[in-house]
């Protein structure tokens, strides 16, 4: 879409407007409600506006949560604007719930005077004591409560049965339709067309799917929930949020799994490569298997292995063969890729193992996220097994750092682990769509068989320690790997100690070379800053925020965010000493903290959330601020 693109507009009425910066709007109610996509195509249809925005889709992890209960209750919150905000927000200024349980769950994330709008239909005796009221209490009718508040009660199912009466359809497809009802309301109260989502009806519904009755009855229930809020007289203004100020270009709305494939396929196109991509369903990796599936066109390889270890090591057979192997998954499947990754960094060969972090341990909290998986990107291996590391700073990072994790692990000749997290690959942002010509090409050199000389599997590159990726079958090329220890010339098995030694010692010496060909480590912030914020991977919105509030409160602060966490930018440590106060966030018990106090000998405090959810940002402000003291050294943490 084009940031100046504009859409048609139902007729206005004359109820006053008023123009806000921002808006964060919360879709909840039952899983099966379809509250993630009413919040998708509320996000679609900013995103025509030229909206900036991110979302936090927030949903439970059982299939089906008994219907009506707290623990089953599935939110989509989108935070749009007309300037550029990294976060889905901290509070929500509109709450749209659809049943009881849906309302007691995100009540407490509404501001004080937000908008609140209820399916009053739904707060019948029977549903409040599923979602664990007292019997006899109803939340709406608590004048301590609902004072805090703009409620709207607004009996949706009703209205949805009353707008669609008449056709041969079900009662289930008709109060199916309530989604749309809501939809429809929010669209009329945020002055948004209704353009967009009439075009997904007729595409999804009626086209693919082949199902007009359901493509019109939800037609229906849009419009008849737009001109309940058209003619209730029920809300006394309208709001309009402007498009935001961004580079000119094409944009497109992408969540962070969407982006990583996009950007996987790239990299492979730009290597002249097949992309093998194996892997086993998990959440939330799934959707990055089922985006790459759709793209057989660009000679991509997509199977479903019979566990994660079958699919690891399918990608490297696949790397063995001269395509580019990958496989993804989630932190438990992480410690069953561990020891064929392991095998990987012995035939240094090129393989992309894509991990994203999910709150555990074990299957602990399945959708929600976590930073918990940097050591074991680093040190989850048996042996002395060294990785290349990246992880992505937002959903649009995922594109560019699909890119780097290929180029590194055929730079390097050895695995990469992609770290991901549950935020990144489900959140969405505008994408500006890169030229692809821009890209560069990765160049890859595969050695050809010379008369009179014997092939060296093992011989390096002088500069990069990288062994030569030979293609099998060819004469002259012969070679054989496995798991064994290796001569670090022939390539043949050795026990030899001090071949040993070396070949570890090579191993790492490799890795750590990688840092020539990235980027230096990038700080932003007031030059006087005497404390520097450090991230890395998915918190980047949440620190870049904090740190522009503490600039507006006067309190200057520098901050970088890492990208590459193995190797670290060379001048990372160069970096760290300029500071007197290093603040390390994440969403973990302090990872990356133990690894820089480790590496670099520097004193880090740290901020450790694990909530199974990104950092709110006056959160964050408030604790940075706690570790200050007045002469601007860090308290002890």
């Amino acid at each position: 879409m084009s940031t100046a693109e504009t859409t048609t507009m139902p007729p206005h009425t004359e109820v006053p407007s008023e123009t806000i910066p921002r808006v964060a709007i919360r879709f909840a109610g039952d899983s099966g409600d379809g509250m993630q996509l009413t919040g998708g195509q509320f996000t679609n249809t900013s995103a025509l506006l030229g909206n900036d925005f991110a979302t936090f889709p927030d949903f439970p992890a059982e299939i089906r949560a008994p219907r009506g209960t707290t623990f089953g209750v599935s939110g989509f919150q989108v935070h749009f604007a007309n300037e550029n905000i990294h976060t889905p927000g901290d509070i929500v200024n509109a709450l749209v719930a659809m049943n009881p349980a849906a309302f007691k769950v995100h009540i407490v994330d509404v501001e004080p005077g937000g908008i609140v709008i209820v399916n009053s239909d739904e707060f019948t005796k029977g549903n409040l004591k599923k979602a664990g009221y007292e019997a006899g209490y109803n939340p709406l009718e608590d004048e301590d409560l609902v004072s805090q508040y703009r409620l709207f009660q607004i009996p949706m199912s009703r209205m949805t049965r009353e707008s669609l009466a008449g056709g041969e359809e079900s009662v289930r497809d008709i109060d199916r339709c309530r989604n749309m009802y809501a939809l429809g309301i929010a669209y009329w109260l945020y002055h948004r067309p209704l353009d967009a989502t009439l075009d997904f009806f007729d595409h999804y519904l009626n086209k693919q799917k082949k199902r007009p009755d359901l493509a019109a009855l939800n037609e229906k229930a849009l419009k008849a929930g737009y001109y309940f809020g058209e003619t209730a007289e029920l809300f006394a203004t309208r709001y309009d949020v402007a498009p935001a100020k961004m580079p000119p270009g094409t944009y497109r709305k992408i969540a962070g799994n969407e982006a990583a494939a996009i950007g996987f396929v790239t990299a492979a196109q730009k290597a002249g490569k097949q992309l093998v991509y194996a892997g086993y369903p998990i959440t939330p990796a799934s959707d990055l298997m089922h985006a790459l599936a759709r793209y057989k066109q660009f000679d991509v390889k997509m199977m479903q292995a019979e566990d994660e270890i079958g699919a690891v090591c399918c990608a490297i057979g696949a790397s063995f063969a001269g395509a580019l192997g990958m496989s993804g998954t989630s932190g438990p499947g992480m410690a069953l890729k561990a020891e064929a990754m392991a095998l990987a960094v012995i035939l240094e060969l090129p393989l992309v193992v894509v991990d994203v972090q999910r709150a555990g341990p074990s299957t602990g909290m399945p959708t929600k996220t976590e930073q918990a998986d940097l050591l074991t990107a680093m040190y989850g291996r048996p042996g002395e097994a060294p990785v290349v590391v990246v992880a992505p700073q937002s959903p649009a990072d995922c594109f560019a750092m699909a890119i780097e994790a290929v180029r590194l692990a055929v730079h390097c000749m050895c695995p990469v682990v992609y770290l991901s997290d549950a935020s990144l690959a489900t959140g969405a942002e505008p994408w500006l769509i890169p030229d692809l010509d821009s890209i560069p090409a990765i160049k890859i050199e595969h050695p050809t068989a010379v008369e009179g000389e014997k092939f060296e599997p093992y011989a390096r590159d002088a500069e990069t320690l990288a062994r030569p990726w030979a293609i099998p079958g060819q004469v002259g090329l012969e070679h054989r790997l496995g798991g064994l220890e290796k001569d670090e010339q022939t390539g043949n098995v050795s026990y030899d100690p001090e071949n040993h030694d070396n070949m570890i010692r090579l191993r790492a010496e490799k890795v750590a070379r990688a840092a020539s060909v990235i980027p230096p480590l990038v700080v932003e912030g007031a030059a006087d800053a005497k404390t520097l914020i450090l991230g890395w991977g998915g918190t980047y919105g949440s620190i870049a925020t904090a740190a522009q509030r503490l600039e507006q409160q006067g309190i200057h602060v520098a901050r970088a965010h890492l990208r590459y966490l193995n190797p670290m930018p060379a001048n990372i440590e160069q970096v760290l000493r300029q500071y007197d106060q290093i603040i390390v966030p994440e969403i973990n018990t302090g990872q990356l903290a133990m690894l820089l106090r480790a590496r670099y000998l520097v004193d880090v405090a740290s901020i450790n959330h694990i909530r199974g959810r990104s950092f709110q940002v006056g959160e964050l402000v408030d604790e940075i601020k706690g570790l200050l003291k007045n002469d601007g050294q860090v308290k002890t943490s």
